[in-house]
């Protein structure tokens, strides 16, 4: 363990557009469980000038004691960000430049050289495609094999850091983690009446919710009284609007938008689904799971070799309606299925993916860099 009475910093850097996602609950719940730990992090994240999601991301950082620095960066390359990172390392003695996109992992070996510190990067996923995805992709081909450590969140991203050329020995396997007494549920299960389905995710083709809502109809033409909600926000919120106002059961679909409290979110829900088409490994996923919240998520990425099928979640195959359907169908029909799986989860968070024990797993890494 490192030396507490000098704690060494570390910057954790990211490139972010609206509310954020996935790997702000991993970024800005760290710097506290580094206390003791011979660390001190903070945040610096790169973002559109006058985002207002940002203001979202800010105060979150503040409820989590996390401190941040913003950096609006008007240009796909800022040289004056840059420079600015620059100083912010030089003021702070940044010890160890954390990474987790292809933008800070390309600014933090640009840096390096003149600076010193030491690269540490988390691969989140490769999700989202669009017409600059090749880009970034052929950023981190370059830019992975030269960091002294490449975490991967899942064994599936594990498998494609090798095949970008990372060594086996930099290399190492960690996944998300929830902090599980943020994450514990204090409201009883909804009693009877109609069943509660959600999801959460940002609103885009790779989250499948326009198949989910399509399942959730079929459910419905069979005669299961269910109800779908969903939370997020994203560029096919239009779509999916318009795909939920032509329903013939719109009154059972709703997109509730940004939902802030995710704890009271996921107590309204029966069964929570992913249905994505690709992930690594969600953290709605692992909350759901923490809150005891039964789940039906497709096998996509890291949630493949993750779950285990039938014991803490159900799982079917991804890009399919019919899957959807029945994977649903199998949970809203059995309720003690529902509780066998709610229950196995939460225990299963509990052992194996609690946010100490990540952070154990982190510092452990970065004392292997001294």
């Amino acid at each position: 363990m490192s030396d507490a009475r000098e704690p060494r910093t570390v910057l954790h850097v990211r490139i972010v557009s609206g509310t954020g996602g996935g790997p702000e609950k991993t970024i800005l719940n760290s710097p506290r469980h580094l206390a003791g730990t011979g660390y001190r992090g903070l945040a610096a994240y790169l973002h559109p000038p006058g985002d207002p999601g940002f203001e979202v991301i800010a105060a979150r950082a503040a409820e989590k004691q996390c401190p941040l620095v913003a950096l609006p960066e008007a240009w796909p390359i800022d040289p004056r960000v840059l420079w600015k990172l620059a100083r912010l390392c030089r003021r702070e003695r940044v010890a160890i430049w954390h990474g987790h996109d292809y933008k800070s992992n390309l600014y933090g070996v640009l840096l390096r050289p003149f600076l010193g510190f030491r690269l540490v990067t988390t691969v989140h996923g490769w999700v989202k495609h669009t017409s600059r995805t090749p880009l970034y992709y052929a950023i981190d081909r370059w830019t992975l094999p030269r960091h002294r450590a490449v975490i991967a969140v899942s064994r599936d991203l594990e498998e494609r850091c090798l095949a970008a050329g990372v060594p086996r020995e930099r290399l190492h396997l960690v996944h998300n983690a929830i902090d599980t007494e943020e994450f514990k549920r204090r409201a009883p299960h909804p009693a009877g009446g109609r069943l509660r389905l959600g999801a959460v995710g940002r609103l885009s083709e790779e989250k499948g919710f326009l198949l989910l809502v399509e399942a959730v109809e079929r459910l419905v033409a069979k005669g299961f009284d269910v109800e779908l909600a969903i939370a997020g926000e994203g560029d096919q919120e239009a779509a999916l609007a318009a795909r939920v106002a032509a329903s013939p059961c719109r009154e059972r679909l709703r997109l509730l938008g940004f939902q802030r409290d995710t704890v009271a979110l996921f107590e309204g829900f029966d069964v929570f689904c992913l249905s994505s088409l690709r992930e690594g490994l969600p953290n709605v996923v692992l909350e759901a799971m923490a809150m005891e919240v039964p789940v039906v998520a497709t096998r996509s990425g890291g949630m493949e070799h993750f779950a285990r099928h039938g014991e803490d979640a159900w799982l079917v195959d991804p890009g399919s309606t019919d899957e959807l359907e029945r994977g649903l169908e199998a949970l809203c029909g059995d309720a003690a299925l529902r509780a066998r799986l709610a229950r196995t989860a939460r225990a299963r968070i509990e052992r194996e993916v609690s946010f100490t024990a990540r952070m154990r797993a982190v510092t452990a890494i970065y004392d292997s860099l001294a």
